[in-house]
């Protein structure tokens, strides 16, 4: 599996389904062809026109589609996107309102590195920016770079995160979706060791596998099934010509969606069976509900190599965050050494990914630090999207981390102030 052809074939397979998509939906829009009698005209081009967006979305990064926000004053305030770090294999943003004073509240996110672009979490972010200065993490397709950029495994993850929320200061509140949990967790261990006065005010874990066999899913359970050596046989490739970074080893996200999609199967082509006839009957529209979820699912990212499978080695396998063994840049990550730092974990009941009591695994790690700082709510009923970006996440579990968030609220302020980090930045 690990030769460019292998992947400009899956690449040349995506681009010929876009084609014949694109080629049943012109057929069927013959003005000839809709003279004739026959539904089954009707049926090809709704198949070509859902077919083409479908695989067309699978090669494109989408828009973040966050243009205002209404402010206090009651008016709508301009969203600009802008980079407070660049780094070759992720960015800090920040989503700037444009003539409204910074809010109190400041909230890093960060979005999960497992197969999506960061924009997976746009209702996330588009439901706390009236009430938060928002930043996140908007990681890079590694397809799209050069193998002369190097590797980017999960020590490198983790000190990424360890260099953004130094830059924002200690005030900030960190919340970590699904995949970066336990690397959130770690980098914050990392900052109480080398510079305790630049670790975050507050911690929010949402969903990730700190102990994936706590209580084991299909999905994190996946590492105990296979070995390293099959896993990097079967599942990684060499980046394609067509792509800046040809040549590079990944795990490729089509890969990734495929397996997603399998998860799932019989209610994905339910939902494409439906969309076809929606789209026959004229019932369809561009932002539909199937569309907007689609059109982020379907557009997936490649993930190098070594981040993928150091993920799967250390995190799954070794389990080195559950057993606080993990180790970056050669120093011992001692989750202990927390010791002002407000954590919460947040779980689904019905979540099939990272199941409950996976993510609050991390509270007994959390030796150094007092009870009352620890929180954990496990919302009933929720799925893994929906503790995120659903309803669960609207309705209960975002006035409930922005409540826990509050009750730890200015107890960095004085180290911000100070100078310690950045955060006096004017951003």
């Amino acid at each position: 599996m690990r030769y460019l052809p292998t992947y400009d074939l899956m690449e040349t397979v995506r681009n010929t389904n876009q084609w014949l998509g694109a080629t049943a939906q012109a057929m069927g829009a013959y003005p000839a062809v809709q003279a004739l009698p026959n539904p089954f005209f009707q049926w090809l081009s709704a198949w070509g026109e859902v077919t083409e967006r479908s695989f067309a979305r699978m090669v494109a990064k989408p828009d973040w589609g966050i243009y205002t926000v209404v402010g206090e004053d009651g008016r709508d305030h301009v969203v600009n996107v802008e980079k407070l770090i660049e780094k070759p294999f992720g960015d800090l943003i920040h989503f700037d309102v444009v003539g409204r004073a910074p809010k109190e509240r400041r909230v890093l996110l960060v979005a999960p590195m497992s197969g999506h672009y960061a924009t997976l979490l746009r209702s996330t972010v588009a439901s706390l920016l009236p009430d938060c200065e928002v930043y996140i993490t908007d990681w890079h397709n590694a397809r799209e770079i050069p193998v002369s950029q190097g590797k980017f495994d999960i020590e490198d993850y983790t000190l990424y995160l360890v260099d953004f929320m130094k830059e924002l200061g200690p005030d900030i509140n960190v919340v970590a979706v699904c995949q970066p949990a336990p690397l959130a967790l770690a980098a914050t261990a990392y900052l109480a060791d080398i510079d305790p006065d630049a670790q975050p005010q507050t911690l929010t874990l949402i969903g990730g596998p700190i102990d994936p066999d706590a209580n084991a899913t299909d999905v994190t359970d996946f590492g105990n099934r296979v070995t390293m050596g099959y896993l990097e046989e079967t599942a990684i490739q060499r980046v394609g010509f067509k792509y800046a970074g040809a040549g590079r080893m990944v795990y490729p996200g089509l890969l990734q969606l495929s397996s997603f999609m399998a998860m799932n199967a019989d209610k994905h082509a339910k939902a494409f069976t439906d969309q076809i006839m929606a789209v026959a009957r004229g019932e369809a529209g561009d932002h539909d509900k199937h569309n907007k979820f689609y059109d982020e699912y379907l557009a997936v990212m490649d993930m190098t190599a070594e981040f993928y499978l150091s993920t799967v080695e250390r995190i799954f396998k070794g389990r080195e965050i559950a057993t606080n063994d993990f180790v970056v840049a050669g120093r011992q990550v001692d989750i202990g050494k927390i010791t002002n730092v407000a954590v919460k974990t947040v779980e689904g009941s019905k979540d099939d990914i990272s199941a409950p009591g996976q993510c609050s695994a991390a509270l007994p790690l959390l030796t150094g630090l007092a009870e009352e700082k620890k929180a954990q709510h496990i919302e009933d009923g929720a799925g893994h999207y929906g503790i995120f970006a659903g309803k669960s996440w609207r309705n209960n579990i975002r006035p409930l981390v922005l409540r826990f968030m509050d009750s730890h609220a200015g107890e960095h302020a004085g180290k911000a102030k100070s100078g310690k980090g950045p955060a006096l930045k004017a951003v």
